[in-house]
């Protein structure tokens, strides 16, 4: 690849030599060789290209002037700069290190069915009546569960685990350890236990004398292009499948439990909790450590901010904040008069004393006893 090939791929303008090859793009200062591609479309970046080994830079358009004369041999100029990382990490990053084929160590039960081009790494179990869509890679010590359907051109990293009869789209990815169709968390007491006493009274007017497996019998469903980050789990729904819409993203240690539905291009970032039956809409971001109480519904193109805690239905198209979480304006109102409490009780407590029996008003100014 060379300049004038990175900067078609990235929709960008070339300035300067378009020959000039291209190897592998870094931060301007840790460049070691000419054909390095210097990523510099961060403004305070720019003055490093002077001294940079790299002959390739890639800028934003309105800082083409910015840099220093003569430091780069070619310019490719983006628009939009975030965008233009995921085309330039993208370009570069290397294949799945899987040979297309079955590995020796592999156990491939009967009645699987394997598209053209799949590749399936060592010690990888895949259960019976399986199918895995054309193209697909499974990384080393995968488990893919009896009659999973995988679709086509999907990316299963190491030690991601599928539960039996779970459906996954076209191009998904799964990263390493991500649990797909455990079974839900759900129990139910003999009589009536001490969660639904306290949903009713608010009080805890009954204990738990036992807890009863309530069984997972439906699976998972994931929708095309969606991508489940390390170590997050999806439940199996109870009777009907817990589900994720198309080109939803998951973060690292999501937890979604049984029968949720998550709709289209969501965003589930790090740490995340949703309880069991709760509806989230399309193109829904909940930022880290947000947690959704069970049974409730998040309106489509909501945003819920770090640690949250949704308790009770939200409606789309705004932005929320605190525990409960409530719209932005009135939970940094919230926050903003709970700092003033501390004056506010020192001007109670002054005015208790002023308008106390057998004291004048103006004995606290004047230090009288």
């Amino acid at each position: 690849m060379n300049a004038a090939d990175l900067a078609a791929l990235l929709h960008a303008d070339l300035h300067g030599d378009g020959t000039l090859p291209v190897r592998r793009p870094c931060h301007p200062a840790e460049a070691r060789a000419p054909d390095d591609v210097a990523v510099a479309m961060d403004g305070t970046l720019l003055a490093l290209l002077a001294d940079s080994a790299a002959k390739v830079a890639v800028v934003a358009a309105d800082a083409v002037a910015r840099v220093p004369a003569g430091a780069v041999g070619a310019l490719v100029a983006v628009g939009r700069p975030r965008l233009a990382m995921a085309g330039l990490t993208g370009a570069f990053a290397p294949p799945p290190p899987v040979p297309v084929g079955v590995h020796p160590s592999a156990v491939i039960e009967d009645g699987v069915t394997l598209g053209e081009g799949v590749a399936i790494g060592p010690f990888v179990h895949v259960g019976a009546g399986a199918e895995i869509g054309a193209g697909t890679v499974v990384c080393s010590h995968v488990t893919i569960g009896a009659g999973v359907r995988i679709g086509p051109h999907g990316l299963i990293h190491a030690g991601a685990r599928i539960g039996s009869g779970s459906t996954l789209g076209a191009h998904v990815i799964l990263h390493h350890n991500a649990s797909i169709a455990a079974d839900g968390f759900s129990f139910v007491t003999p009589e009536k236990g001490s969660v639904e006493s306290a949903k009713e009274t608010g009080r805890v007017d009954a204990t738990n004398t036992g807890l009863v497996r309530i069984h997972s019998l439906a699976a998972v469903t994931l929708g095309d292009y969606v991508e489940v980050g390390a170590c997050a789990c999806l439940d199996r729904g109870t009777l009907s499948d817990t589900r994720i819409g198309d080109h939803t993203k998951i973060d690292d240690l999501v937890l979604i439990g049984h029968n949720v539905r998550v709709g289209a291009h969501c965003m589930l970032c790090g740490q995340v909790g949703i309880a069991g039956s709760a509806v989230i809409g399309d193109r829904v971001v909940l930022a880290g450590r947000v947690g959704v109480a069970d049974h409730v519904t998040i309106g489509d193109d909501a945003v819920v901010a770090a640690g949250s805690g949704v308790g009770t239905s939200l409606k789309g198209r705004a932005v929320y904040a605190g525990t409960p979480a409530v719209e932005r304006e009135r939970a940094f109102e919230t926050y903003m008069l709970t700092q003033r409490l501390k004056g506010l009780f020192r001007d109670v407590r002054a005015l208790k004393a002023a308008v106390r029996p057998g004291r004048h008003a103006d004995d606290g100014a004047n230090g009288a006893g």
